[in-house]
């Protein structure tokens, strides 16, 4: 992990409550579902893009679900996909060059 200042892409990264957890999910009944952290704003790059649309993400695994586009399972839950590659995360309520979190 480097520190610079100038990008959210670039940005220090350190522990605690300024960088998002290893693992976080939209989704209320997930176990990776914490409301307080959503609340805040969590940014998502992923492959050097950043997306909107990301429904669950796991830095140290390298992975983000995506909702494949409209189609529903069964229970009427958005069907995932699942997408590997390096993620980055951070709190967009920290302004221009939040820390971020990423997989060394």
């Amino acid at each position: 992990m480097t520190e610079d200042t100038n990008t959210p892409e670039s940005a220090p990264v350190t522990s605690g409550s300024d960088v998002p957890p290893d693992h976080l999910a939209i989704n209320p009944r997930s176990p990776f579902f914490d409301q307080d952290k959503l609340q805040r704003g969590v940014g998502i790059r992923f492959k050097g893009t950043v997306r909107t649309n990301v429904e669950e993400y796991c830095i140290s695994e390298g992975w983000v679900r995506v909702q494949a586009g409209k189609t529903l399972d069964r229970k009427g839950n958005p069907l995932t996909v699942k997408l590997m590659g390096p993620v980055e995360a951070w709190y967009e309520d920290l302004g221009e060059n939040p820390p971020v979190a990423k997989k060394d």
